[in-house]
């Protein structure tokens, strides 16, 4: 697939320790880092701005974001699985989305939760990794409306 982008997005300064961030605050900076992925390989599809906010729309959401970790969960890491872990354990305060299940809803944040991590400790190429897998393994699910 090769569409997403192989730079770093990390702007160049240091956040130290992974572990002073919470679950949530791991996935409040995933959740940015999905968006980016999904636009940008979105942006390469040749799709008129309209539809490609329609896609986008699905595969951020967290049905789409759980079959996504759902794809990749053969591929992670004792400590990565134990950050989603985290992640879909973590309380928010907050209800879920109305469109989504609290099941999803949770998977979701323990995948941004993964992507938060990977970005802080500048894993970037592991990242890019597991996000473009993550795409092109459930492409069929969230492209069934194009």
């Amino acid at each position: 697939m090769n569409h997403l982008p192989q730079e770093s997005f990390n702007p160049g300064f240091s956040f130290g320790d992974v572990r002073s961030f919470n679950a949530l605050q791991l996935a409040y900076l995933g959740d940015t880092l999905h968006d980016l992925y999904v636009r940008s390989f979105l942006l390469t599809s040749g799709r008129q701005v309209g539809a490609m906010h329609r896609m986008a729309t699905r595969m951020v959401s967290a049905g789409a974001q759980r079959a996504m970790l759902e794809a990749i969960a053969d591929e992670l890491t004792e400590e990565e699985m134990d950050i989603v872990r985290k992640g879909r354990n973590a309380q928010a305060k907050h209800a879920p989305p109305k469109h989504s299940t609290a099941a999803d809803y949770g998977s979701a944040t323990g995948l941004e939760a993964l992507w938060g991590m990977l970005y802080i400790r500048k894993q970037t190429e592991r990242l890019h990794y597991l996000m473009e897998k993550a795409i092109a393994d459930t492409e069929e699910i969230w492209g069934q409306h194009s």
